[in-house]
């Protein structure tokens, strides 16, 4: 692998902070206790002249002061890390919905009922909402290596415990590897983010956020249209069956395996210098004065955040109440056409992906994202709509299509979510912000499987649908009253906001209001 090196370095984006003269520094509402950050103001800067602090930056992450100097340079090595991580979220998504697309062929194999296997989807929205607040401690605390492989690692374990399971009367083991996947899940839903903010520079790293969600997309487009194909449905040939499950299972098992050691020797801590200014003040603190509590409570301060974190959720658990009940909407109207609702599923995330990517894109030239949020959310409900009232009229070319449609807004809307969180919430911990909003995320998804499922099966999955639309209009207005205050891009554009100001509220002492301005040479 390609080490942080000053060859390899050079080619990327660099830029510098002039130290400038010193000022009082301001308490950190990034969980930093306020008590240190006049003990820590005069810090020198690391023997060998390799990382100097920078200059006082803005808002409350001032950076300490000094006569060095801090260089943001960007990392070949963030393209191999950013592409590991994508595969092995990507599996993660497969080992999702491999049961769900699949819900006839293993209720029959297992001898369950329907929800029993819609169980086994939502086992990772379950197991995902108790452990989020663990696991992005653990992010803050330990980092991102081994959050990465414990996430990674996981993932492989439950694949293999899967293999086990493979005999009519092991739905109970079935059961247990799947939420050993979904335990792994918690470590690897809050990462893109983080990976994107601390390796990525400011030009790409909605871009890179994208990317690594389009991972977690790619898996559930593939665990839409490789199970029907490797599994087909032959309930008088049991044994031909659990053959063909296997098949599924080991191979999941030995390339989940595969990524859990490319893992290990690709993943690091962060590059050997910061990416961007936003991130070179945030590096220059000690982990001893960070305070998670502090960093949680200030969060759920934040009026714009719990907004976003409602509506995101909305949006989200929607998704995955659609992605769950799939099968069982199109093989209630088309019968038969087990392949054909997984090549749906495949169409709706693969759409998704693409305006994952473009979404990206145009964060990246425009930062725009709020009205791009908007639109998004307000586009992905007329989808919805629109698939709604065509999924029965008996043709099956017209659900493809609406089916792209609604993929291309709602997956597309994920990126935009984090991105946009990150925005609202710096200096707090990215995995801190993506973690709650995927814990909204599970919550919703769980309450909108479960009446939509009830709908679907007791009245038709019109009325299912219907329930989700009307979910969907209440984020479009909880959207619309988010305030954008796009901190991290203020930071980043040498801008001092000083609304970005958050006192702890156990401070001892107000700060001074001092306006500053970052001067970069790029």
């Amino acid at each position: 692998m390609v080490e942080d090196g000053g060859e390899e370095e050079a080619e990327g984006e660099s830029g510098e902070m002039p130290a400038a003269t010193a000022a009082p520094p301001l308490p950190r509402c990034n969980g930093f206790l306020p008590g240190k950050e006049a003990a820590d103001g005069g810090r020198a800067a690391p023997a060998g002249g390799e990382e100097q602090p920078a200059a006082p930056a803005a808002a409350e992450a001032m950076l300490p002061t000094g006569g060095g100097r801090v260089e943001t340079r960007l990392s070949r090595r963030r393209l191999v890390v950013l592409a590991v991580f994508s595969c092995y979220s990507l599996v993660n998504a497969f080992q999702w919905i491999q049961y769900s697309i699949l819900s006839n062929v293993f209720s029959v194999f297992y001898g369950v009922s329907f929800t029993q296997i819609d169980w086994l989807s939502m086992v990772y929205m379950v197991a995902y909402v108790p452990l989020i607040l663990p696991a992005t401690w653990l992010l803050d605390a330990r980092g991102l290596r081994l959050t990465a492989l414990l996430g990674s690692g996981l993932n492989a374990l439950g694949a293999w415990l899967k293999c086990g399971s493979l005999a009519p009367q092991r739905y109970p083991l079935t059961l247990a590897a799947q939420t050993v996947c979904a335990i792994a899940q918690v470590f690897i839903l809050g990462l893109p983010s983080r990976i994107a903010s601390v390796w990525f520079g400011p030009t790409e790293v909605s871009t890179a956020c994208a990317v690594a969600v389009l991972g977690n997309q790619l898996g559930t487009a593939i665990g839409f249209l490789l199970p029907p194909v490797l599994v087909p449905n032959t309930p008088n040939d049991i044994d031909l069956m659990a053959h063909n499950i296997s098949i599924m299972f080991y191979g999941t098992a030995i390339v989940s395996t595969l990524l859990f050691f490319l893992t290990g020797v690709v993943f690091e801590e962060k590059p050997k210098y910061p990416p961007s200014h936003s991130q070179a003040v945030l590096q220059t603190k000690p982990p001893e004065d960070y305070s998670y509590k502090q960093s949680i409570t200030n969060l759920f301060k934040n009026t714009p955040f719990i907004l976003l974190l409602i509506s995101y959720g909305i949006m989200t658990g929607t998704f995955y109440s659609v992605s769950t009940l799939l099968n069982q909407m199109i093989v209630t109207h088309y019968e038969g056409e087990e392949v054909n609702a997984g090549r749906i599923g495949l169409t709706l995330v693969v759409a998704g992906m693409v305006g994952s990517i473009i979404c990206g894109l145009w964060l990246d030239y425009t930062k725009t994202y709020k009205q791009t949020t908007l639109i998004v959310y307000i586009l992905s409900f007329i989808g919805m709509l629109v698939f709604t009232f065509t999924l029965d009229l008996g043709y099956l070319i017209v659900v493809f299509v609406t089916g792209g449609v609604l993929g291309f807004f709602m997956t597309g809307y994920l990126p935009l979510g984090f991105e946009f969180a990150v925005e609202i919430t710096y200096p707090e911990s990215e995995g801190t912000s993506s973690g709650l909003l995927n814990a909204s995320a599970q919550i919703f998804g769980i309450l909108f499987t479960l009446v939509q499922g009830k709908l679907t099966t007791d009245y038709s999955p019109r009325a299912g649908n219907l329930f989700l639309c009307a979910w969907i209009f209440v984020g479009i207005i909880l959207t619309a009253l988010i305030k954008s205050d796009l901190r991290r891009h203020n930071v980043n554009s040498g801008i001092m906001n000083l609304d970005v100001k958050a006192v702890p509220v156990d401070s001892p002492v107000e700060p001074e209001s001092t306006t500053l301005k970052i001067q970069s040479t790029l």
